[in-house]
């Protein structure tokens, strides 16, 4: 299975819409910042089609070390999270 980069993303642009490199690559950029401040800033980030991004607050909790199985703190954290939207499920579900 193949992985999708930033540029991957700003090569399809560039041969899909003719646009220049740079400007794919500013396009690709600004959409990502633009998610990732959105996110720091406490709003949800909702795509039509796709899903939507938002942050979870974590409490701290007991959990273990893995490798020698003594307990062990987990400290509070913010971790991003995606839902995915229904159409998407399904888009996905049913290609093959």
């Amino acid at each position: 299975m193949a992985t999708i980069t930033r540029n991957d993303f700003a090569n399809r642009l560039r041969a899909r819409f003719g646009l220049t490199s740079a400007d794919a690559y500013k396009l690709v950029d600004v959409i990502f910042e633009e998610i990732t401040e959105s996110l720091i800033n406490g709003e949800e980030v909702k795509v039509a089609g796709l899903g939507s991004f938002k942050i979870l607050s974590k409490p701290e909790r007991m959990g273990r070390n893995p490798k020698t199985g003594e307990p062990a703190v987990i400290t509070a954290r913010r971790v991003a999270s995606f839902r995915p939207s229904n159409e998407f499920r399904e888009r996905v579900a049913n290609k093959k």
